[in-house]
């Protein structure tokens, strides 16, 4: 529609008289697109709609004498509000007598509009800095956000970081992964590495879920014992398992809070911790093979004959890697115990690990937090966001996941056929590993 027809019809959608008409026009002429046209339309919007907040407050129109008037204008401030269409220049009126403020027009100690709350939140739980973040409201037309109103508008996702961590944990969780990542954050008024333990669970409908975080000095006995019992607390239970690294508080923390749970040693980690014994990359790639045979096998007795055939190999390229492999027997198997359709997610802690990294690249634009609810804020939003894509996807089906919780069948003594067949089995196992690798049997 043309301008001389829209003039000829002031009526039409807003109402509008004709000198209005042609302000509007004359305005969405100067203006560069519609975003700047609605941040001009809204900005003298609200700024008359003050105005005539205050003249009313005034009793009184402005320059009159009347014996109604109880207050009189004295000037304007100047104020900023950013919202979503970049940043409002405002002239809030004065009153000579007490204060004006528009109250319902603006919020009394924020300068951003609920928009652009929303979009700076969702900014810095994909891992935006605070800097970053006020450089692309600044592309946005909002000039006036620092990174200390960052900081301050994020700082309410406390609340709900706060909720979704300590939220009540119902029904059982038969395995439960458990980890701790190191993070620099502000403590005691100095900046330090703190261990952010946490805990992932399969439920009995078969979907993972997080259960729960904890920020600590470090993976101690104490601080592992504290978070496990405030998961019990807050209803954990039915673990049969437990799956993560080697580290001795945590360990003990599990035999200790959580008894008749079974404890599983990440196989990735115990890869790692042998290879770390033994200097040549030929003997650590041999080492972390048999690990990976042994525990490949689909029958439990020939996994543990396997093992100890292995184990003197094992040590003949490192003492400290023979000890470390004879005595991770039993740990390292302990998922054979359960339904086999499950050993491929149990038997390692790479759900841990993948959650950890996704922490991770988040920490590593904010390279370290001001404060340990800053840190706590980051990381629900993250694994919130983590939870809600594990949905689509379960570890096992209900049906499976039920058999997590059942005891597990008692084993057939190994004796005649049976064993024979066992140590034959278990010899060809390591004869292949060492002929992958070119070493004499």
């Amino acid at each position: 529609m043309a301008h001389s027809d829209i003039l000829s019809q002031p009526d039409r959608g807003l109402g509008l008289d004709r000198p209005q008409t042609e302000a509007l026009l004359a305005l969405f002429s100067r203006c560069d697109d519609l975003r700047e046209f609605g941040r001009e339309v809204i900005q003298s919007v609200v700024n008359a709609l003050m105005d005539s907040q205050a003249q009313e407050a005034c009793g009184a129109p402005r320059g009159s004498r009347s014996p109604e008037r109880v207050n009189s204008r004295n000037g304007y401030r100047e104020r900023s509000l950013s919202t979503s269409l970049g940043d409002l220049e405002l002239r809030v009126p004065k009153l000579r007598e007490g204060t004006y403020f528009p109250e319902g027009i603006l919020k009394r100690y924020t300068r951003v509009e609920a928009s652009m709350v929303a979009l700076v939140r969702e900014m810095y739980v994909a891992g935006v800095s605070t800097r970053k973040v006020g450089l692309v409201a600044e592309e946005l037309g909002v000039s006036s956000l620092s990174s200390s109103e960052v900081s301050a508008l994020c700082a309410g996702l406390d609340e709900e970081a706060e909720a979704f961590r300590t939220r009540p944990i119902e029904g059982e969780h038969p395995y439960v992964w458990l980890d701790a990542t190191y993070m620099k954050c502000r403590t005691g008024g100095r900046y330090a590495s703190v261990a952010l333990v946490t805990a992932i669970g399969m439920s009995s409908s078969g979907h993972k879920e997080f259960l729960g975080c904890a920020c600590f000095d470090s993976e101690s006995e104490a601080a592992w014992s504290e978070f496990l019992g405030s998961l019990r607390d807050r209803g954990l239970r039915g673990v049969r398992l437990a799956v993560s690294d080697a580290h001795a508080g945590l360990v003990a923390a599990v035999s200790r809070v959580l008894p008749g749970c079974s404890w599983q040693r990440c196989l990735t980690h115990l890869q790692r911790d042998i290879r770390g014994h033994v200097h040549s990359l030929a003997g650590q790639a041999l080492a972390a093979d048999l690990v990976r045979a042994c525990a490949g096998q689909a029958d439990a007795d020939v996994a543990r004959a396997a093992w100890d055939l292995a184990a003197p190999r094992v040590r003949a390229l490192s003492r400290a890697a023979g000890d470390v492999f004879e005595g991770a027997r039993e740990d390292a198997l302990a998922f054979m115990s359960f339904p086999r359709e499950h050993w491929q997610k149990i038997r390692t802690n790479n759900v841990q690990e993948r959650a950890n990294r996704e922490i991770k690249r988040r920490y590593r634009s904010v390279q370290s937090f001001p404060s340990e609810a800053s840190m706590m804020r980051l990381v629900c939003a993250v694994l919130a966001g983590e939870e809600g894509r594990w949905a689509a996807h379960r570890v096992a089906a209900p049906e499976s996941a039920a058999r997590a919780s059942a005891p597990a069948p008692a084993p057939e003594p190994l004796e005649g056929e049976r064993l024979e067949a066992v140590r034959l089995a278990a010899h060809e196992v390591i004869r292949e590993v060492l002929d992958r690798h070119g070493v004499a049997e």
